[in-house]
């Protein structure tokens, strides 16, 4: 609280000498809010404590199919080439119409993400659902393995 020097008999009022802290306040709340919608937005990755899966893996096939994709842009099941427009014939005479083989696709280096989502849409619309990336492992030796 503050205290007056001048005579109350003046007439006039005196200094006070409080702070006034209503805008700082407002300035406060303000920030808290902005705060509080901006923090959410700025998360990028969630924390999550997976369970453990029991689940047995899935043996690989003795023959795996493999659907390559070529420089050139061109199909081979295998080693035979399929035209794009007999892929899905193709498909179904060496699986025995069994739309639930896994489908083992591998890519040249060379080829553009997007030949390969298009080579992925006509397995999709085939019916083939079940479709492992092939890649290279890294040994550290200087060599590679194929690792679907």
């Amino acid at each position: 609280m503050a205290v007056s020097l001048k005579d109350p008999q003046d007439g006039d009022l005196g200094e006070v000498a409080d702070i006034n802290v209503t805008p700082f306040i407002d300035v406060i709340l303000v920030l808290l809010i902005i705060f509080m919608v901006a923090a959410p937005l700025s998360t990028v990755d969630v924390a999550v404590d997976l369970p453990v899966s029991n689940a047995q893996p899935q043996p690989r096939p003795d023959t795996p199919l493999f659907l390559t994709v070529k420089e050139d842009l061109s199909l081979a099941l295998g080693n035979d080439a399929v035209p794009r427009p007999a892929l899905q014939a193709t498909l179904d005479q060496r699986t025995g119409n069994d739309r639930e083989q896994r489908i083992f696709l591998r890519a040249d280096g060379a080829v553009a993400y997007r030949e390969l989502m298009e080579v992925m849409n006509l397995l999709r619309n085939a019916g083939y659902l079940k479709i492992a990336l092939v890649g290279l492992e890294d040994t550290g030796q200087g060599a590679s393995v194929a690792k679907p």
